[in-house]
C-alpha cells in the first residue's frame, strides 16, 4: 500500500465516488461505519460494504471533508485521519473530527473500520 492509493481513495470518498472507492476494495472486505445499531455497523463482502459506503456517502452528504495531514502506513496496516464540517440536524453548526484504521492486501483495502467524534463547531478550540 502506499499514500498515493490512500489519497486516491480519500479523494474518491470526498466527490462521493462510489465506483472508485470500491476499486480499492478487495472482494472479502470489512467496512466498520463509525454509526449504526452495534458500535457502528458492520459490512463484510464487496456487496455489503458497496451498501454501507452508499448509506455513509449519504449520511454524510453537505458537509466538507478534509483531510487532516499524511496517512500512517506500517506494512498490512494503516490509519488516516480526516473532519467534515457542516450542519447538524438541529441546524446548529458542527464538525466532524475522525480516523479511519485500515488493513491491506495486494494493494488493496481490505478493511476499513471508522471512528468519529462529533462537536458543536464554536465549540472547537
Amino acid at each position: 500500500m502506499t499514500p498515493e492509493v490512500l489519497a486516491a481513495f480519500s479523494d474518491a470518498w470526498t466527490r462521493h465516488d462510489l465506483e472508485a472507492l470500491m476499486s480499492h476494495m478487495t472482494d472479502d472486505c470489512v467496512y466498520g461505519a463509525s454509526v449504526g445499531p452495534e458500535p457502528g455497523r458492520t459490512w463484510t463482502g464487496k456487496e455489503q460494504v458497496r451498501e454501507g459506503f452508499a448509506l455513509m456517502l449519504a449520511f454524510d452528504t453537505g458537509q466538507e471533508r478534509h483531510e487532516e495531514g499524511s496517512p500512517l502506513i506500517a506494512g498490512t496496516r494503516g490509519a488516516a485521519t480526516w473532519s467534515f464540517t457542516g450542519t447538524g440536524p438541529d441546524g446548529v453548526p458542527q464538525v466532524t473530527r475522525g480516523c479511519d484504521i485500515y488493513e491491506f492486501r495486494g494493494g488493496r483495502i481490505a478493511r476499513k473500520d471508522a471512528f468519529r467524534k462529533v462537536y458543536r463547531a464554536d465549540d472547537e478550540e
